[in-house]
């Protein structure tokens, strides 16, 4: 009990609140000299987020990272993983297993880009690819960053890849990813490779982390990333290098820098030109070495408070249901429910919404 609060970053005042008893008695059940009811214990394992069989283990089961941590600040190694990445990793990871059992039944071939290269190819070689098999030569006008983002998840879950977009676990809006965790991670699979994208962070920054793990898929790399600019791994440096190439390409950015003043000032004109939002224009020039990464780290923090401040509604359920669970994976398991291949009821666990609700789900996800 005191390993599964001390995991959920409880305190003792915190749990007696929510059952709701007195805080002595949460001292009590940890010690040992009494017991909470099965009722109680059931409502622990609920609000500590663990299975409620988890309580009568003799000894705690240890946590560990399901995927590799590519995360580095300066070098240095990130803390020891939350709850809350823990469980949206192994959400992710129980709906790929579902997605490649159903793949294998449709006979599905290997795709042949994922892992084609490796962190010691050509950036160019990367990038070229990564356009062809997307059929992105170069990002279409847009009109807000949304539609940068948009534009390059439909063209990568065309291809094959499962994109899914979440700043909570899974529907559950009291358990908040933290952006300065991680901001995204990245499964490579040659059957059913997986994005996910954190989206607590700034709207204008996750074009970049999207393109950022689609390279990781390129080069056969899974993990957990920052996509900080003072990463020293080696994956994330070629990812960094091969997202900023895909999104702006070098040679005609430098062109345009070259005329560049203020250069906080002309941010809303290159990022006209080059059709990408202003954070990722001033990204790119911090990767180039044109301004200071602490210059950087100041306007993309300024961004990401300026979304936090913004009051928004709790948004469509459906559409949010979708984003989390990635368009294709949706529709493959609505049609398993809905043929009758699927239980309606593990339908539902699998895409996190209610069982009476799928039809309805299964509307909207096909517009």
């Amino acid at each position: 009990m005191s390993w599964s609060r001390l995991r959920a970053g409880l305190t003792e005042a915190d749990l007696a609140r929510s059952l709701p008893v007195k805080a002595d008695k949460i001292v009590e059940w940890e010690s040992g000299i009494s017991q909470p009811t099965f009722k109680q214990a059931q409502n622990w394992a609920m609000l500590a987020h663990i299975p409620f069989g988890f309580l009568f283990l003799k000894a705690p089961p240890q946590d560990v990272l399901a995927l590799p941590d590519l995360r580095t600040v300066g070098g240095v190694a990130p803390a020891a993983p939350s709850i809350n990445l823990l469980d949206t990793v192994r959400d992710v990871l129980r709906k790929q297993a579902w997605y490649l059992e159903y793949l294998k039944e449709q006979e599905q071939a290997p795709l042949p880009f994922v892992g084609k290269f490796s962190p010691d190819s050509r950036i160019s070689d990367v990038v070229a690819h990564m356009r062809k098999t997307l059929s992105i030569d170069a990002l279409p006008a847009q009109k807000n960053h949304d539609d940068a983002m948009r534009h390059l998840i439909v063209a990568a879950e065309s291809a094959g890849i499962l994109v899914m977009r979440s700043g909570m676990v899974g529907s559950n809006t009291h358990r908040k990813l933290d952006v300065g965790e991680f901001r995204g991670f990245a499964i490579s699979d040659r059957r059913a490779p997986v994005v996910f994208i954190n989206i607590a962070d700034a709207p204008n920054a996750r074009v970049f982390t999207l393109a950022h793990e689609l390279a990781h898929l390129w080069i056969g790399s899974t993990g957990i990333s920052s996509v900080l600019p003072a990463s020293k791994r080696k994956e994330e440096i070629f990812c960094n290098a091969v997202a900023g190439a895909f999104l702006v390409p070098e040679h005609p950015f430098r062109n345009a820098w070259r005329t560049v003043d203020d250069w906080a000032a002309t941010l809303p004109d290159l990022a006209a030109m080059f059709h990408v939002s202003r954070l990722v224009i001033a990204r790119r020039a911090c990767d180039l070495g044109l301004i200071p990464a602490a210059a950087y780290a100041g306007f993309y923090r300024a961004e990401l408070e300026e979304f936090r401040q913004k009051k928004g509604s709790g948004g469509d359920f459906y559409r949010s249901a979708g984003a989390r669970n990635s368009k294709r994976f949706s529709l493959a398991v609505v049609s398993e429910a809905l043929s009758g291949r699927l239980l309606l009821r593990e339908a539902g666990k699998l895409l996190g919404i209610h069982p009476a609700k799928i039809r309805t789900y299964a509307d909207t996800v096909d517009e």
